[in-house]
């Protein structure tokens, strides 16, 4: 997993133009390959430009829900867009950004695979069992794979943003920040800087959090104030929601955690 992905920045809204189709998202008969396209997580696999293929960063995907809205990671920034099925083709409309700014790699694929959408707008789409290939009429193409949810229990969850439902900004550099919850109703993990334990009941969307137990060790300021945050969550209930693979934890002071299953 390209655990150093995210280096700076704040989550913020920006357009990206693209294609605008001219049928409503969901219109159109679609044949099978694209009949089970939505409603799944697809991990992309790479990125073929002129002939050129590229590995997508780890976290980079595509989901298209049943009534079009298109939700996905571009290989550092997350986006969104609406989709239209026509036969076997999909068409995006116009697109929008989060705004992080993260490594060199992940960016130079995030601009290409942007660019791939903004201009090619309509792809051709074809299933072979979990595979999914986006083909622009020029032959440039995406690829993909259906991936697995991860289950809630048993999961090493690694913490990737702190924030509160309106901006998150991801860790300090350095952070090492995981958690697990284990079936014999235990967390253990690691806030940033110590490790942690506790008791841990999870029911209806919540998870109750008992007093932490900790080790004592320091570190530089930026990974103990990651560590204060994350210790407020301890003694209380946090809920939770889970998106395939991703969490996101939410304290009753409206502090939001959101982690990604650690490969």
């Amino acid at each position: 997993m390209d655990k150093q992905r995210t280096t700076l920045g704040v989550l913020t809204l920006l357009p990206l133009a693209a294609a605008c189709g001219t049928q409503t998202a969901g219109s159109g008969s679609a044949r099978p390959e694209t009949a089970h396209v939505s409603g799944v997580h697809w991990t992309v696999d790479s990125l073929t430009v002129g002939g050129r293929t590229v590995r997508a960063p780890s976290g980079t995907y595509l989901k298209i829900a049943d009534d079009g809205r298109v939700s996905g990671n571009l290989g550092c920034n997350g986006f969104g867009s609406k989709a239209t099925f026509t036969g076997d083709r999909v068409e995006f409309g116009g697109m929008w950004t989060t705004d992080m700014a993260c490594e060199k790699g992940p960016m130079s694929f995030e601009r290409n695979l942007g660019r791939a959408f903004a201009d090619k707008g309509a792809f051709t789409a074809n299933t072979n069992g979990d595979r999914l290939t986006l083909t622009a009429d020029g032959g440039d193409r995406i690829s993909l794979t259906k991936e697995k949810d991860a289950p809630l229990r048993g999961t090493k969850w690694k913490v990737t943003a702190l924030g509160d439902k309106n901006v998150s900004q991801p860790l300090p550099k350095g952070a090492n920040a995981y958690f697990v919850l284990r079936a014999d109703g235990t967390f253990d993990g690691r806030l940033g800087c110590n490790h942690a334990s506790a008791q841990a009941t999870v029911g209806d969307g919540h998870i109750a959090l008992g007093p932490a137990r900790t080790t004592r060790m320091m570190c530089q300021d930026s990974l103990m104030r990651t560590e204060k945050t994350l210790l407020g969550l301890f003694d209380g209930k946090v809920t939770y929601v889970l998106d395939h693979r991703g969490i996101a934890l939410t304290s009753a002071n409206g502090t939001v955690v959101s982690a990604v299953a650690d490969e």
